[in-house]
């Protein structure tokens, strides 16, 4: 058995701060917290592998992404190594478990994609899942995805991805409003996959109709949809309204200006996962990258089609996500810490292993400093080589 200590620290769950508290690993698993010099009577007889002196620094649960594309210069799209590349950058900046989202493509090449991301997860408890964002999307709000691909779902797709992915389609956004889409959204949903909301046209009963039917995230909010009207609240508006809807929110500056993500966190208390959705050019360079089957050139940062211009993804990291929450928007840490880790794990269905800093929990941790720079981070109990 290898056991590690973590001491001295903020440690950030479930919404408190405890101030001057341990975590103790055994192999890859949490065995117990605690505060001030108790973890010492914890590990009494039985001296750990390694003790980390924290020094004030916080401690939170590892990140959990569960709307990401790539990064490091690689797309989740292009297969296992792309994959790799993607994850290990994602990682360096706290995130310890994804859901690899996939792009719009022709329905057989997503259940190629689909079916290797579930191979993957053979030896790779990293991986949560995968994403479909799309095709059964609309044309309307299609955001970064190629027009010419987006179709309407029928029985035959949902059986094939389902079947390529054999259990381990974690998540999938679709427009509901389109003709088949409640049908989608309850075979779906029947099939233990989170539906989300998003790229969609649908008005505020329409959304609240997808709710009911088995949809329970919102994809990006406010992107790739009707905006908040007060004569036409808008899907965003239905997924505050309904209780268990979790809604993401890319905190990039880009995509939503603070207030807005400051008004919607206020919204809906608990239910905000805060995501990524990055692309490949998150930690690496301006330049122009291809998304899917579309153009895109990154400037500044900030990632859009070539063609029309669309923010296309993003090149943010959870811990500068986390980092803008807390300084610009005013979010409370214990409030944004929530919102990368255990919501968003139980949104996609691993609350009870993931997203806490509590005995049976996995040993997943960020260790940050006051300005929310990764110290150092470790996956079921490992340290990532610094």
């Amino acid at each position: 058995m290898t056991a590690h200590v973590i001491h001295s620290a903020r440690l950030v769950s479930e919404g408190r701060i405890l101030h001057n508290g341990w975590v103790r690993f055994e192999d890859e698993t949490i065995a117990e917290v605690g505060t001030g010099d108790d973890w010492r009577i914890s590990v009494a007889g039985d001296q750990p592998d390694a003790v980390t002196d924290a020094d004030g620094a916080w401690v939170t649960p590892g990140f959990v992404d569960i709307h990401t594309h790539g990064g490091g210069g690689a797309s989740f799209d292009d297969g296992e190594d792309a994959i790799r590349t993607g994850m290990a950058l994602h990682q360096k900046h706290g995130t310890t478990r994804f859901v690899l989202s996939l792009v719009t493509a022709p329905v057989d090449d997503l259940a190629v994609r689909v079916a290797g991301i579930a191979a993957m997860m053979q030896d790779d408890r990293r991986i949560l899942g995968s994403h479909l964002e799309g095709p059964f999307l609309d044309v309307g709000h299609k955001g970064a995805h190629d027009p010419a691909l987006l179709r309407q779902a029928t029985s035959s797709d949902i059986e094939l991805l389902l079947g390529a992915a054999n259990g381990t389609l974690r998540q999938i956004t679709l427009a509901p409003e389109q003709p088949g889409g409640l049908d989608a959204v309850r075979a779906f949903a029947d099939a233990g996959v989170a539906v989300a909301v998003g790229h969609t046209a649908a008005d505020y009963a329409q959304t609240l109709a997808a709710f009911d039917a088995g949809a329970s995230i919102l994809t990006h909010a406010f992107n790739g949809m009707d905006g908040i009207h007060h004569r036409a609240p808008g899907p965003v508006a239905a997924a505050t309204h309904t209780a268990g809807v979790t809604l993401e929110i890319v905190n990039d500056g880009v995509h939503i200006h603070p207030e807005v993500v400051r008004m919607t966190f206020a919204s809906a208390p608990g239910r905000m996962a805060l995501i990524t959705d990055a692309m490949a050019a998150a930690g690496s360079s301006d330049g122009d990258y291809i998304l899917g089957s579309l153009a895109v050139q990154v400037r500044d940062g900030v990632a859009r089609l070539a063609e029309g211009g669309s923010i296309a993804g993003s090149t943010l990291t959870l811990d500068d996500a986390l980092r803008r929450a807390v300084t610009e928007v005013g979010i409370p840490v214990e409030d944004a810490v929530l919102a990368l880790t255990e919501t968003p794990a139980t949104a996609v269905g691993r609350g009870g292993d993931l997203g806490r800093l509590a005995a049976g929990y996995a040993a997943d941790a960020v260790l940050l400093d006051d300005d929310f720079r990764v110290l150092q981070v470790f996956t079921a109990g490992a340290p990532l080589p610094r």
